[in-house]
């Protein structure tokens, strides 16, 4: 009797025992092989690719009525009005047609957005309007399905005098008169000889070593990683020491790629890559000043100032006004200036989640092909804090008129 009764638990015993040798096979470490490479963020677009991609399928557009908020935020609305206004200008249309996208297109659906935002009383109605009427481009991103670095930066207030004199040594430097820029893009050239020949302009190491900006000192400042802050920001806000204040804001480089010091830093085992901060960096060279020099020599890119009014202050790539939280640096060679568009996180990170609405209004140093952008978060310490902590993958959105209303809106708002 006890044998038929123990044959179950033997066969189920069996069974168990296959059932863990078949797991542990399935458990097997994998293959150990190199890690994936990192992402490259700043690969170039492919030549004759456009940056923007009309997103068709309507699960993977992004719900523009949840954005009725923003829409309505003053703001969001100054920051428009300023594209529009920069759209009227007859220099704007030299950089269309980019990515697919024509001046007409551009100009004529910053200002239907903005007539449909300020004729409508209800923000959820006029956010249903844009939602019909508009279309949403996002970008291909670094690989092609979107990916985008975003960080932020924002406006330093330092003090600086007008002359060198005791502890204000450390120049930024006008715009030299043989820099040469293509006309219609504002990419720089060279350096023009006096025979109308372009060469490359000297890096950083050339022009600092030979002295080559001499008598082009704009103002000086107390320390060099002030001036090198100023430099990675693109502007300032100078209390200087006759007690006036000066407006200083990008008006060109050299034409050489931006290396990251704080990439640099991180490579080289110096700072934590999950803490790195414009913060964090400058903490950095404060206790190791020794070190700076040789850290901005690895930079060959040089930034050229000048004098902003205040009103224009702090102004993007586009000559005007940007607004902290509204305004977005991306790489004018392949987005269209003076878009609107929604910067989206698609990861968690130290700053939170974004889901901002901007306009696409400046460029920087370090924001060169389609995988950066860079949101502008203000001027001073706070701002500091918040643009330092955010370096997080996303995407961007881009919101234009459907072709087919491009037309009726321009011969409405004429």
């Amino acid at each position: 009797m006890p044998r038929p009764a123990r044959m179950p638990r033997l066969l189920a015993r069996t069974a168990m025992l296959a059932a863990t040798l078949a797991l542990a096979a399935c458990q097997k470490p994998a293959p150990v092989g190199p890690p994936p490479p990192p992402p490259d963020y700043s690969r170039p677009l492919p030549p004759g690719q456009s940056a923007l991609r009309l997103v068709s399928d309507p699960q993977q557009r992004p719900n523009l009525n949840a954005l009725a908020v923003q829409f309505a935020d003053p703001g969001f609305l100054e920051s428009l009005q300023r594209s529009i206004a920069w759209y009227a200008l007859p220099s704007s249309q030299r950089t269309f047609p980019i990515s697919g996208i024509s001046h007409v297109h551009a100009a004529t659906s910053a200002r239907a957005l903005y007539w449909v935002l300020t004729h409508t009383d209800d923000p959820r109605a006029a956010a249903e309007q844009i939602n019909r009427e508009f279309d949403v481009y996002q970008t291909v991103g670094w690989n092609g399905r979107g990916d985008v670095l975003l960080t932020g930066y924002y406006s330093p207030v330092f003090s600086a005098s007008a002359e060198r004199t005791g502890r204000y040594q450390f120049p930024l430097y006008t715009r030299p008169d043989d820099l040469a820029a293509d006309p219609r893009t504002g990419i720089i050239l060279g350096r023009r000889s006096a025979d109308g020949r372009v060469a490359p302009y000297p890096t950083r190491a050339e022009i600092e070593q030979q002295n080559l900006l001499a008598g082009g000192e704009l103002v000086y400042l107390p320390s060099r990683l002030d001036a090198y802050t100023i430099e990675v920001n693109g502007s300032a806000k100078l209390n200087m020491t006759d007690g006036s204040v000066r407006y200083v804001g990008y008006d060109g480089n050299n034409g050489y790629e931006y290396t990251s010091i704080g990439r640099q830093l991180v490579r080289d085992g110096r700072l934590d890559p999950n803490t790195v901060s414009m913060p964090t960096i400058r903490r950095f060279f404060q206790d190791h000043p020794d070190e700076l020099e040789r850290y901005l020599q690895r930079n060959d890119r040089f930034i050229f100032f000048r004098d902003y009014d205040s009103t224009d202050w702090p102004a993007g790539s586009l000559g005007f006004r940007v607004e902290g939280g509204r305004s977005l640096a991306t790489d004018k060679e392949v987005y269209p200036p003076g878009s609107v568009v929604l910067v989206r996180s698609t990861q968690a990170g130290r700053g939170g989640p974004i889901d901002q609405l901007a306009l696409d209004q400046d460029t920087g140093g370090a924001i060169r092909a389609p995988g950066r952008a860079d949101l502008y978060f203000g001027i001073g310490p706070v701002a500091e804090e918040r643009a330092g902590v955010l370096a997080v993958e996303g995407t961007l959105y881009y919101l234009y008129l459907k072709r087919e209303l491009v037309q009726g809106w321009y011969n409405r708002l004429r």
